[in-house]
């Protein structure tokens, strides 16, 4: 790793994090399902073995719960295309999570496959429960955002009935509270408009928040219809692209870039040094997702940080990256990756070799809930969280929190579970979703 991508890492995390200790708990878990054995791959790199210690740890902290928590009912509930997942136990604690929108299309898999497997569970065994989720039952035939995203809805739905359980938010179950706000940078969209068009829309969302003082712009561009794959719309905008947003919003705004893998890896090198120039924080997903050799290549050649992360479905591709130094800031998405306990797991071994972790964030209707709980707990949490708007049909309270920028900064629910109550008048609308 470069010097200014160490400087980065150290600035990011505040330093001391590669000696982070690993949870106490007793609790034994399944081998990471893409992990190879232990003794091969810490013959290949030691880095490996330390890492796959943090594999093997829970993440939830049992100890809150002194009686199993035994799941009785798993519904999903629909209301036009909206869906909430509510769980009850036993002994008649409930939770409720908002499901990503495309439930709409994956919401066979919940039905079908992981609502009858988590039928009679105890809660507080939910680390192990996700582990033979992706080792013993569907990851033969299902896997990525098709599994990750129903299992994450679930997941959510547990967190809330054990956080109010045990009159904890989420962010004290899976570990300690780093973050009570979390910044945020505005995220744009709008790559295959013409460059004025889209400045200036960029302009318009920053204009939402404007105590916000971090921005992500895309580059490159497909437009849509082209069969040409590297047809990067009107040649050369790009180029102008990242020097004109600099201009626009001076040099206090910290600018970050995402092509979502359009790149090949000399293209990158060279739109990696042009974002060097104008002093981006990091380069996002420059090569496909999961060409991890392609992606090390990239970093190396680069001093700007490299993210990646955001489709990533295994540990596999996290491991390898930490492991083999390609990667600086790690991006799993809490419903792509299934969950906030699988997502932590990599906030772990990134903190282990001092690198950042900036989760991505997809949408829904409470995706910035989640993703803001998740990162009030991450140690290694970067300088700005991925943040694409506060709206949403979701009809709640929020008792501890305005959930509104304020200076750049959301401040994080402290009440139980995810510190929000949705309006159960609102809830009696929905239908139970059946096959």
């Amino acid at each position: 790793m470069k010097a200014s991508r160490r400087r980065f890492a150290a600035t990011a995390l505040g330093g001391g994090l590669a000696s982070l200790p690993l949870s106490s708990s007793a609790s034994r878990l399944a081998a990471s399902e893409s992990a190879p054995p232990a003794a091969a791959s810490s013959a290949l790199n030691p880095r490996y073995g330390k890492l796959d210690a943090i594999l093997k740890q829970p993440v939830l902290k049992k100890q809150f719960f002194s009686s199993p928590v035994i799941i009785e009912t798993l519904e999903l509930l629909r209301l036009n295309n909206s869906y909430l997942c509510r769980v009850r136990s036993r002994d008649g604690a409930e939770g409720i999570s908002v499901a990503h929108s495309d439930m709409r299309t994956l919401f066979p898999i919940f039905l079908r496959n992981l609502q009858p497997f988590f039928i009679g569970k105890d809660a507080r065994e939910l680390d192990l429960i996700l582990e033979k989720v992706y080792i013993f039952g569907f990851n033969f035939r299902y896997n990525g955002i098709s599994l990750g995203l129903p299992l994450a809805t679930i997941e959510f739905a547990i967190l809330d009935m054990l956080g109010r359980i045990a009159n904890k938010p989420v962010g004290q179950l899976i570990g300690d509270i780093h973050n009570p706000e979390v910044a945020v940078y505005v995220a744009t969209e709008w790559r295959e408009r013409p460059v004025e068009e889209s400045i200036e829309l960029i302009k318009k969302a920053v204009a939402e928040y404007p105590e916000s003082r971090a921005l992500k712009i895309k580059v490159g561009a497909q437009l849509a219809g082209n069969l040409d794959l590297y047809a990067g719309g009107p040649p050369g905008r790009t180029e102008r692209m990242i020097p004109l947003v600099r201009k626009t919003f001076g040099d206090d705004m910290a600018l970050y870039a995402d092509s979502n893998g359009y790149y090949s890896v000399p293209e990158a090198i060279r739109v990696g040094r042009l974002l060097e120039e104008y002093k981006y924080r990091y380069f996002e997903e420059p090569v496909m997702f999961d060409h991890i050799e392609e992606i090390k290549q990239v970093a190396d050649a680069l001093t700007i940080p490299v993210a990646n992360g955001e489709q990533d479905n295994s540990f596999y591709g996290f491991r390898w990256l930490i492991a083999n130094d390609g990667i600086d800031v790690v991006q799993p998405d809490n419903y792509y990756f299934g969950g906030m306990i699988r997502s932590m797991k990599v906030a772990l071994m990134a903190a282990a070799f001092g690198k950042s972790t900036i989760p991505h964030m997809s949408g829904g209707g409470l995706g910035y809930l989640y993703a803001i709980h998740f990162v009030s707990a991450v140690p290694n949490a970067g300088a700005h969280t991925e943040f694409k708007g506060l709206r949403t049909n979701v009809q709640f309270e929020c008792k501890t929190s305005p959930l509104q920028v304020v200076k750049g900064k959301i401040k994080v629910p402290t009440g139980p579970g995810f510190g929000v109550d949705i309006d159960p008048e609102w809830v009696k609308k929905h239908q139970v979703v059946k096959l």
